[in-house]
């Protein structure tokens, strides 16, 4: 059944406007960014067919959707404006206020930014004394499994942010987040460098999808 033969207060436009987006079930927020069905499903119906296949709305959005048949190039680039809209935000939240005390924020925000990325990426998030962020740079870029990190070079760019501290980000486009010994020794390494210009290391994330590991939440620091 098509959504505009629902009754006016069963339908997901509309019961957004009444009652707010949060009343709305992740197909039914999914079915108002759609818009439109295709031939034999409504969009809601389409909605939960996506999240099904994708696993969550997650992953949904991490998504190449180029093959899903369906989803055109509108549909596409709707899906692409909301998960820039929301990096956008994050980012915004993440430079108002000090780092550390949001660190949903921070997580949610690098998920979004290096959860789709299909080759492997070294972020710094640079910070000044009260722990807000200056800038992000990524300053190294390497292949689907691997990157080459200098500590020389991260010294440098700290320096360039005139940065009191900084929080490390690196994906694992293999899907794997936990960290390996080579990533623990890094680290180690980032920060006695580090320290020698008075930059403190406050986390070093690992972002595999949906997934993005602390390690000053597992002790690694």
């Amino acid at each position: 059944m098509a959504i505009s033969d629902w009754p006016a207060a069963e339908r997901p436009r509309e019961r957004l406007l009444a009652a707010g987006a949060a009343m709305l079930s992740d197909a039914e927020l999914l079915a108002v960014l759609l818009r439109t069905g295709v031939r034999g499903k409504n969009a809601v119906e389409l909605a939960r067919e996506l999240l099904a296949r994708f696993g969550g709305i997650t992953k949904l959005l991490q998504a190449d959707l180029t093959r899903v048949k369906g989803l055109g190039a509108a549909k596409r680039a709707q899906f692409a404006a909301a998960v820039e809209i929301a990096r956008r935000s994050l980012g915004e939240d993440l430079g108002a206020g000090a780092a550390l005390t949001s660190p949903g924020a921070v997580r949610d925000f690098l998920r979004l930014t290096l959860g789709p990325l299909e080759h492997e990426v070294f972020v710094c998030l640079w910070l000044d004394a009260q722990h807000r962020v200056i800038r992000t740079d990524e300053c190294f870029r390497g292949t689907l499994t691997q990157t080459s990190v200098y500590p020389r070079e991260i010294v440098k760019a700290a320096l360039r942010a005139n940065a009191a501290a900084v929080i490390f980000a690196h994906n694992h486009p293999s899907g794997a987040a936990q960290p390996s010994q080579a990533d623990e020794l890094l680290t180690r390494n980032l920060k006695e460098a580090l320290a020698l210009v008075d930059v403190k290391v406050l986390d070093h994330f690992i972002v595999a999808g949906s997934q993005a590991i602390s390690f000053a939440e597992r002790g690694l620091l």
